[in-house]
């Protein structure tokens, strides 16, 4: 078993290496794009790679999202197919979490799978009361100070980047 991975803030060096990642990450080049294009917006907020041997094995990013608190969209979270299911996920989005608290932001808000993210903390049941074209059981909030948000309902929207999903 390899060492626990090393985390890092993405650098601009490590974009092509990134790609790579998602590529295999994923079944179709979305959501390689989708990152190229938050990054080439800025919206940005924060970006994490998962190093293994200096090698790269996972990426998760964190982009602003409209709220009417301080609030972050969570994904994509990839780790290279080989080290799937060793817990590099989970540790980019335990530090992601961390330092996103350390930073001051409200929420994060995640669209997946409920049994996935409900261990981190996310609930559908907490971002209910929001308006958002993804609303539903797998549009999931994390409050980051407290156990409440700061608000219970209103309109949220990640990035423009994610309206062109297809």
């Amino acid at each position: 078993m390899a060492a626990f991975p090393r985390i890092a803030l993405e650098t601009p060096a490590l974009a092509p290496e990134i790609r790579s990642l998602l590529l295999a990450a994923f079944p179709t080049p979305v959501e390689a794009d989708l990152v190229e294009r938050l990054r080439r917006d800025g919206d940005v907020a924060m970006a994490l790679a998962a190093f293994e041997n200096d090698a790269l094995v996972g990426h998760v990013v964190f982009s602003p999202m409209a709220a009417p608190f301080k609030a972050l969209g969570l994904g994509p979270v990839a780790v290279t197919p080989k080290r799937q299911r060793s817990g590099i996920g989970s540790q980019l989005i335990r530090q992601g979490l961390a330092t996103a608290t350390d930073a001051g932001w409200d929420a994060i808000f995640v669209l997946g799978d409920p049994a996935y993210y409900g261990r981190f903390g996310f609930r559908a049941d907490t971002a209910a009361g929001f308006e958002c074209p993804y609303a539903g059981p797998y549009l999931m909030a994390l409050a980051l100070s407290g156990n409440e948000l700061p608000g219970r309902g209103g309109s949220v929207a990640y990035a423009p980047a994610f309206r062109d999903l297809e």
